[in-house]
């Protein structure tokens, strides 16, 4: 079966879930250590840093989250591997790079048998796992005999709520926890994973400022890749509400966990699976497209609370951390080998800052994300952020980062500030906002973070920068390397013949340009340009 993205599709895809939650089973409970800690692992759809108050952001009102970086530990560089919904989830639940996962290292892909995930191991291993909502996807997870598999675990979903917009799910996430942790056996341990489906888009335009009492004037800035108008600012405002409504079920969950006694041994990770869905943001590798929001919380386990650190930490971090702290060792999981370190060295620290001195960086890699151009190729990218910059290996420049024009920007969610730039572009083919959201760029980028972190001034042929870019690039290649990327030997191909897992959008490009109506729910009809723009 395929398993479902967020959009106009929400209450289908829970639903799917709920039901699929018979075709479950758990296990007997092993001799797994009773005090082991509980894992609550919650993870909004689509959500940059620094966009919680914990960062200092004014104008998105996270009070769950402040909570548990104040009581725990809030990370000020995180990101997520691949800045997309399916493989950027995979990194998380298999603890590998992209570039380590065939198939699943692009987007709706037939999930490889082969790796097994965090919440797979732990049900074996004494823990009663669950999730609601979203847990792996887009795509299709089947195990080696064509089941479907229970990814990030046992789905409960049957709870809904009136949402506060037409645009956000009825699932009621925190009463879907509940009863998570009704159905627990008593004694026995729980690995949770809340996944909500906001702030993917679409959003009820206007929403932010009639329902969420916001206004426009409220932002600090709008990101220099977009324009400043009132239609932008609105855009933003409505992903704003829709953060807030992911917080809040998770203050209803910090609340149960209190209620029931159970909140002091409960390790407690809160992030976002890739950026906002935003032109230059999502199914990019720019700082707002990978650099993650993420705190974690656990009274038991972590020591002085309150800090903030500053070590690089990736997503592949997140399975060795909870196989770690279950007391499972890796090598009885049956997962493959893990490229992640435990966040268990930061969490037994008491300082704040630099950590550990070997966590100075992080890996980036994507290869397709959504259908859309010809053959179905991606846009294969490859970089490396250390403190202060980000280098940018573009291995396809012909191509276009965002998808064909005249397919409709597919790797693009459709929303008002595309629409606003795209309408801008037809009137006027040299503006610099399209130019930078869906125009082709150079093989290389090289960005200073600490004076453009919206990545606009590319320094990669600034004579001054040369040391800096080829150390960069020297390092980069060489870890990837000694991790075995197929890009790295000339065989990039294998990532691009995998097959689109949707069958109605399978060879979209060649399909769309033969005359066939394709639906692709995630743009709007607007998007697609009246001819080739190149």
């Amino acid at each position: 079966m395929f398993i479902m993205n967020h959009g106009r599709s929400t209450i289908v895809f829970c639903a799917f879930l709920f039901i699929w939650a018979g075709l479950s089973t758990t296990p007997a409970v092993s001799a797994a250590d009773a005090k082991a800690p509980n894992i609550l692992f919650a993870i909004a759809d689509d959500w940059s840093c620094p966009h919680a108050g914990a960062y200092g952001c004014k104008w998105i009102k996270t009070p769950a989250f402040d909570r548990v970086a104040r009581e725990g530990v809030l990370f000020a560089n995180a990101y997520t591997p691949n800045a997309k919904c399916a493989p950027s989830r995979a990194c998380i639940l298999t603890g590998r790079n992209s570039w380590q996962l065939k198939a699943a290292c692009n987007h709706v892909c037939f999930f490889p048998p082969e790796f097994k995930t965090y919440a797979e191991a732990l049900s074996e291993h004494g823990y009663f796992v669950g999730m609601t909502c979203k847990g792996w996807a887009p795509g299709v997870a089947n195990d080696a005999n064509g089941k479907p598999r229970a990814m990030a675990g046992r789905p409960f979903n049957k709870r809904t709520a009136p949402p506060p917009t037409s645009q956000i799910s009825r699932n009621d996430y925190a009463a879907n926890f509940a009863d998570f942790l009704d159905a627990t056996p008593t004694g026995q341990p729980w690995c949770f994973w809340y996944g909500s489906v906001e702030p993917h888009r679409a959003y009820e335009y206007g929403s932010g400022v009639a329902k969420g009492g916001k206004k426009t004037g409220d932002l600090d800035r709008v990101p220099g890749c977009w324009p400043d108008n009132d239609v932008v600012r609105n855009d933003m405002l409505d992903y704003a509400f829709e953060v807030e409504h992911f917080d809040r079920h998770l203050g209803r969950m910090l609340a149960e966990l209190e209620k029931r006694g159970q909140l002091d041994n409960t390790l407690i990770v809160v992030t976002s699976d890739n950026g906002m869905p935003f032109p230059r943001a999502k199914g990019n590798e720019y700082e707002v497209s990978n650099h993650m929001p993420l705190a974690a919380m656990w009274k038991r386990g972590i020591r002085a609370p309150g800090r903030t650190v500053t070590d690089f930490v990736s997503f592949i971090d997140f399975a060795p951390t909870f196989i770690e702290v279950a007391g499972v060792q890796w090598a009885q999981t049956g997962m493959a080998p893990a490229a992640g370190r435990s966040l268990t060295d930061i969490f037994g620290s008491e300082k704040s800052g630099r950590t550990q001195v070997a966590r100075d960086h992080v890996l980036l890699g994507q290869e397709r994300h959504d259908t859309g151009r010809p053959h179905e190729w991606g846009y294969p990218i490859r970089s490396i952020v250390t403190d202060g910059w980000i280098y940018m290996h573009n291995f396809e420049p012909a191509r276009w980062p965002a998808g064909n024009p005249e397919t409709g920007y597919l790797n693009t969610d459709g929303g008002a500030t595309k629409t606003v730039i795209l309408d801008a572009h037809r009137k006027d083919a040299s503006d610099r906002h399209w130019a930078l959201c869906f125009g082709k760029r150079v093989t290389e980028e090289l960005y200073d973070l600490k004076n453009d972190p919206d990545c606009l001034k590319n320094l990669a042929a600034n004579p001054e920068q040369q040391t800096r870019k080829t150390q960069l690039q020297q390092q980069l290649f060489g870890e990837l390397k000694a991790q075995d990327d197929p890009r790295m030997f000339g065989k990039g191909g294998v990532f691009e013949a995998e097959p689109y897992a949707h069958p109605g959008q399978r060879n979209f490009y060649e399909r769309y340009m033969k005359g066939e109506k394709i639906k692709a729910g995630w743009v709007n009809e607007s998007d697609f340009e009246k001819a080739p723009l190149d």
